[in-house]
């Protein structure tokens, strides 16, 4: 760990318009996009100016279909045109309803339905159901999709509204370029991840955006020299807001991955230098270095020069590119900054990643603070924590117990309005100022945020403890043949406390590899035993696991790979309730 660095300099900026044309002033006619033909395979490149110039072609064609005003959709797999659509609907149009691309269509419906959408712009994957869906839904008049070569039916082709909105320009209609931008009023509803019903709408501004892309900006640098592949799913205000948004603020060339399994080959087309990720990708590029210098029988080379990169570099001696160039190269060769959020990432993976050559930075957020609030900075880094607020907020615990330990709250420019159409739950967390966020953790000495874990997963035991289950899965998931776990809490009649149980999914490659064999369900169930016990050593009496079951399927996820408890857990009641039917029946 270093000692804290002098923040950038970041130019100010008071919404989105105005960062757009900042950029194009400054940047020109660099490379703001490089975008794949998806027909063709060629690649045409997009300048500032030009992302500038079709921003104004789409939002005037869009004022002049009537939606000025209006709440418009949009749902599509990361590529120009979403981002396109975007700024086009917030600098002068409406509102902008991201939709989350993998939702059925029963939930596109609903969040259509809820978020009083008059419009959406989408790709020709979501026509088909999209169709049904206009006819049940009266408020949603028009919807435009980027794949049609001309208008056809109920949707309009992307390509004529932007000639149209050229023409209108060029005749000098500004009803969009003109339009009054209130940096403080509800320009975007991002849905939560989770079901309809759970999730909702948090209303943000252009003040808490712009806010978020100043206060990121000023923690790494990054120019027009270096290229960002966008790789985690737009919708998302994480990857939005910084990834996409901050590199256009930046001058970065932007480009698109194709989707997961094309990671690799788009990593050597495009060479990015900068990447967002979750922990689940990082991960496994760890496993998949360690796996083959198992198997090429240079694992003690291979930790060797670990040691030796990561000792060099406290000399600030960096030879950790040479050391592991062909690391670096199946990465593209020139990947040299990675940020991290979502969830935690495992210390030990981030070291050796670090050490590999990559500079990581991770940190933590949520939608309803636009969304960063605090990140591990390169050269100022704690790797069990989530980093340091940003620049310009307050982060406090309110009423920590005894360990330090209470609900995170956030104060500043980045919180958001509020709920969208739901004041109830909207005054549960915007109180005084501060934004409760749901989040419990603590801060050290240095100014470092810890996160324990969601008050509403912690586990309470009939003695009052606290248990987090992400603290217990932390310890299940460091075994290599632990692919995942999910942490409950049992209550048993015939027991004076609470039992913790766990859903383990084991790693049968890490199993196979390890024992030259698949092993039969009893054996199976014996080692991982035994990997739950080595996790027990390091738990509390309270907090160990008495309970276990493997299953063989992951569990579900969002787009951001978080396993969704919500949707695991109603099945896990049911398991619940047969071990408390057990256990009476065990007393009688």
């Amino acid at each position: 760990m270093g000692k804290a660095h002098k923040l950038y300099d970041v130019r100010k900026i008071t919404d989105l318009r105005d960062m757009v044309r900042q950029s194009a002033d400054i940047y020109g006619e660099y490379d703001a996009f490089w975008v794949k033909d998806h027909e063709t395979t060629k690649q045409r490149n997009i300048s500032f100016r030009q992302f500038q110039n079709e921003i104004s072609y789409l939002g005037s064609a869009l004022c002049d279909l009537g939606l000025q005003g209006g709440m418009i959709a949009i749902i599509s797999e990361n590529r120009y045109e979403w981002c396109l659509s975007y700024l086009s609907i917030v600098n002068g149009t409406g509102t902008a309803v991201p939709l989350d691309r993998e939702l059925p269509a029963g939930e596109i419906h609903s969040l259509l339905e809820r978020s009083d959408a008059c419009a959406i712009l989408c790709s020709g994957n979501y026509l088909d159901v999209l169709a049904p869906i206009k006819a049940d839904l009266p408020n949603l008049k028009k919807i435009i999709c980027f794949d049609l070569d001309q208008s056809q039916g109920d949707a309009l082709a992307l390509n004529e509204l932007m000639e149209h909105g050229k023409s209108l320009i060029e005749r000098g209609k500004s009803l969009f370029v003109d339009a009054p931008i209130d940096n403080e009023a509800m320009n975007m509803l991002i849905f939560t991840s989770g079901t309809t019903d759970q999730s909702k709408g948090v209303m943000l501004s252009h003040k808490n955006i712009a806010s978020d892309i100043m206060a990121v900006s000023s923690l790494l640098y990054a120019d027009n020299n270096d290229r960002f592949m966008s790789i985690l799913p737009l919708h998302h205000t994480y990857e939005c807001t910084a990834g996409f948004l901050t590199m256009v603020y930046l001058g970065v060339t932007v480009c698109f991955c194709e989707g997961l399994r094309h990671i690799t080959r788009n990593l050597q087309e495009y060479k990015p230098s900068i990447i967002m990720s979750v922990p689940l990708i990082l991960e496994n590029v760890y496993t998949k270095v360690i796996k083959k210098a198992k198997k090429e029988k240079r694992y003690g080379r291979v930790k060797l020069g670990l040691f030796a990169a990561g000792t060099l570099m406290k000399l600030r001696i960096d030879i950790r590119r040479r050391l592991f160039k062909e690391v670096l190269g199946n990465l593209g060769g020139n990947l040299r900054l990675v940020i991290s959020g979502a969830a935690a990432l495992n210390p030990k993976v981030v070291k050796a990643l670090r050490a590999m050559g990559l500079n990581i930075m991770q940190g933590y957020g949520l939608t309803e603070c636009s969304p960063i609030v605090s990140v591990n900075r390169l050269d100022h880094y704690n790797d069990l924590s989530s980093g340091l607020p940003v620049a310009g907020i307050e982060v406090a615990i309110d009423h920590p117990d005894s360990e330090g330990i209470g609900e995170i709250k956030v104060k500043g420019p980045i919180t958001m309005l509020g709920y969208y159409k739901n004041p109830e739950a909207t005054n549960a967390v915007l109180r005084d100022g501060w934004l409760y966020t749901g989040d419990n953790g603590y801060i050290d000495k240095e100014g470092f945020l810890y996160i324990s874990g969601r008050i509403k997963n912690v586990i309470v035991t009939k003695n009052g403890k606290n248990i987090f289950p992400e603290d217990v899965e932390l310890y299940l998931n460091k075994s290599q043949f632990i692919k995942e776990s999910l942490v409950y809490g049992v209550d048993s009649k015939n027991e004076d406390d609470t039992i913790v149980c766990a859903k383990i999914v084991p790693n049968m490659d890490a199993i196979a590899e390890k024992y030259g064999h698949l092993p039969g369900q009893q054996e199976l169930y014996s080692l991982i035993k035994q990997e739950v016990l080595k996790a027990n050593k390091k738990l509390s009496s309270y907090k160990k696991v008495r309970h276990f079951e493997v299953r063989e399927e992951e569990f579900e996820k969002t787009t951001t790979k978080k396993i969704k408890r919500q949707v695991e857990l109603v099945s896990l009641k049911a398991i619940g309730e047969m071990l408390r039917v057990f256990n009476n029946r065990k007393g009688k």
